[in-house]
């Protein structure tokens, strides 16, 4: 989509016009922009033209969800592709046709970055335990969702484990393989993991509301330097996933897990369960880049075989 296209798509979605439109640095999938409105107000926009086309309205949802918890700063959603025409029951067919056409995109809430807070990790901490106590009704989610842009099966399971095994690390696990991405003996060695998963996850616990991506480029410090979530792919999972990932590439500090802990203390054990849950997000990522992610789910696998 060009950035002319884009413009007229944003400004007829916020109906206002696009006076500015400056490239935003963002992450590897999508592209970002910062632009101006002509009533004044100014929002991120992020769009992508190979993206499937549920991808923004599966991320616009979950937002809303994490939003809904009251818990921590998440941006609002101002707009999604498609929205707008799905509204109007009187468009014409030339109108269908523009919008199915449309190249996705999102609009939300523009967070001006700022130095982070003193007690910022402390925020963190105690903010992730109190989004995470809001909770789900589930194991999954109402509808698939995406993970970066990989799809994300959300359908639900009675359990955590068989969760875990199902939804998260058996798709993954299948995608690296028939990718050639992973070497085919995975599939035995994961057989054996899969095994023991429900001796492996802890004890019971009602389903938290997860964030689903929380690796450290998805929290920012916004203008009042307080921690904001972006970027999700929520569900209802262990909340032992959330803080293994925002452990995985340097992410949050001692105080943030600190934090979490006096105002939601975790299960006994939960040190020897970063490696299993951190294997998600490293399969996501030999998927999405393989290289040396391929050995660093060698290495955590083996820590439970």
């Amino acid at each position: 989509m060009s950035l002319s296209a884009l413009s007229q798509s944003v400004s007829a979605a916020m109906k206002s016009e696009v006076v500015t439109a400056t490239r935003a640095r963002g992450g590897d999938i999508n592209e970002a922009y910062d632009i101006t409105l002509g009533d004044g107000r100014r929002v991120f926009v992020k769009t992508n033209a190979r993206a499937d086309r549920r991808m923004f309205a599966c991320e616009a949802r979950g937002l809303d969800w994490l939003r809904d918890a009251n818990a921590i700063r998440v941006p609002r959603v101002l707009a999604v592709s498609g929205e707008a025409a799905s509204e109007t029951a009187s468009k014409t067919a030339s109108e269908t046709a523009a919008s199915e056409n449309e190249t996705p995109f999102l609009v939300l809430e523009r967070i001006a970055s700022a130095t982070p807070a003193r007690d910022f990790d402390v925020q963190l901490g105690q903010q992730l335990a109190r989004l995470h106590r809001a909770g789900a009704t589930r194991f999954g989610f109402d509808e698939a969702n995406f993970i970066a842009d990989l799809p994300q099966d959300n359908t639900r399971c009675d359990t955590w484990p068989a969760f875990y095994v199902a939804r998260r690390l058996q798709p993954q696990l299948r995608a690296a393989i028939d990718s050639g991405q992973a070497p085919a003996r995975w599939s035995r060695d994961f057989d054996r993991l899969f095994a023991r998963m429900p001796e492996l996850t802890g004890p019971p616990e009602p389903p938290a509301r997860l964030h689903g991506d929380l690796w450290a480029g998805n929290v920012l410090a916004d203008e009042q330097g307080a921690p904001c979530l972006i970027d999700p792919a929520v569900y209802g999972g262990h909340r032992e996933v959330d803080l293994a990932m925002l452990r995985l590439f340097g992410g949050a500090g001692p105080r943030c897990f600190a934090a979490y802990d006096e105002t939601w203390p975790l299960a006994p054990g939960h040190p020897d369960r970063v490696r299993l849950y951190q294997l998600y997000p490293l399969l996501v990522h030999v998927n999405l880049f393989g290289g040396s992610y391929v050995q660093s789910v060698e290495s955590a696998l083996h820590t439970y075989l």
